[in-house]
C-alpha cells in the first residue's frame, strides 16, 4: 500500500482514444504499454463510463484479453468487494472510454473519486483512454459527451493543471457543416473558465511523470487558453504552464 502522496510520484498515460481507425483496440498503444507497464503485474480495470445494458465483465474481459498479451492480469473493479482497498494498493489502474458524465456520476456516488485521486498522488501508475483521460484534468467541462446523467461535480482528479479534449478533430473550411467546431466550443468554455485546455488528436497521447508532460505519438496538439491564440504543441514536446497562464 502506497503511503506518500506527492505530484513527484505520478505516473500517467493520457490517450485520446482507445482505437485508431484500422487498428484493433489498443493496439497503436501496445509498444508504449509494455515500457509504461514493464514492472506491473496486475491491474484494476475501471469499467463504469459504459452506460447501464453494456456489462462490466464484457468490458473487463475485452481489457483482460488486451493486457495478458503483455504479461498484466487484469481485474475489474465492479468485482471488487472493497473497492477502495482495491485502489490504494492496486499496482497499476486504467479507466476506459465511454460518456464521461456516466464515469464521473459512478465514481462520486460509489465514493471513490478521491480514492482514486489519491491512489494514483501515492505512485499508482494510470492509464486513461477518452473519458479515462478527461478525468485526469482539472475537471469533465471540456468532454465531448451529452450529459446523459447529472453527476454531483465536475471536478475531476486534477493531476495535470488543464482540462483535455479528447478526439480533438480541427475546423474544416471546405464542411459544409454550420454547427460549432471544437475550438468554438472550447472558447466558449473560456468564457467562464480559466483552465487551459489541451485539444488531443486521435492517436496521441501524455505521457508524465511528475511534473513532467510530454506530447507522444504522430499528431501536434492544440492548447487553448483563456484570451489567448491557440498554440500548436508539436509532438514530443513537454508542455510547461501554470494552470492560470
Amino acid at each position: 500500500m502506497h503511503t506518500e502522496r506527492t505530484n513527484k510520484n505520478i505516473k500517467l498515460l493520457l490517450a485520446s482514444t482507445s482505437t485508431v481507425y484500422g487498428s484493433n483496440y489498443l493496439e497503436y498503444l501496445m509498444p508504449e504499454l509494455e515500457e509504461f507497464f514493464k514492472d506491473i503485474k496486475q491491474l484494476i480495470f475501471i469499467p463504469f463510463a459504459r452506460p447501464a445494458g453494456i456489462s462490466h465483465e464484457a468490458y473487463s474481459s475485452l481489457v483482460s484479453r488486451t493486457l495478458t498479451k503483455i504479461g498484466i492480469d487484469v481485474l475489474g473493479l465492479h468485482s471488487c468487494e472493497d473497492p477502495q482497498k482495491a485502489l490504494s494498493e492496486a499496482e497499476a489502474i486504467f479507466v476506459g472510454g465511454g460518456n464521461t458524465f456516466v464515469l464521473v456520476h459512478q465514481l462520486y456516488a460509489l465514493g471513490l473519486m478521491d480514492s482514486l485521486r489519491q491512489s494514483v498522488l501515492s505512485g499508482s501508475k494510470y492509464l486513461g483512454t477518452s473519458a479515462g483521460s478527461n478525468i485526469a484534468g482539472v475537471s469533465m467541462q471540456t468532454t465531448n459527451d451529452m450529459p446523459i446523467l447529472s453527476v454531483p461535480s465536475y471536478a475531476t482528479c486534477a493531476w495535470i493543471p488543464f482540462n483535455i479534449n479528447p478526439h480533438y478533430l480541427d475546423p474544416n473550411p471546405q464542411s459544409r457543416h454550420k454547427g460549432e467546431t471544437r475550438q468554438t466550443r472550447i472558447k466558449e468554455f473560456h468564457v467562464y473558465n480559466q483552465t487551459p485546455v489541451l485539444g488531443l488528436r486521435e492517436g496521441s497521447w501524455l505521457r508524465v511523470t511528475g511534473d513532467q508532460i510530454r506530447l507522444c505519438g504522430p499528431h501536434s496538439a492544440r492548447l487553448f487558453r483563456k484570451n489567448q491564440e491557440p498554440q500548436e504543441i508539436p509532438p514530443t514536446q513537454l508542455l510547461s504552464f501554470s494552470p492560470n497562464t
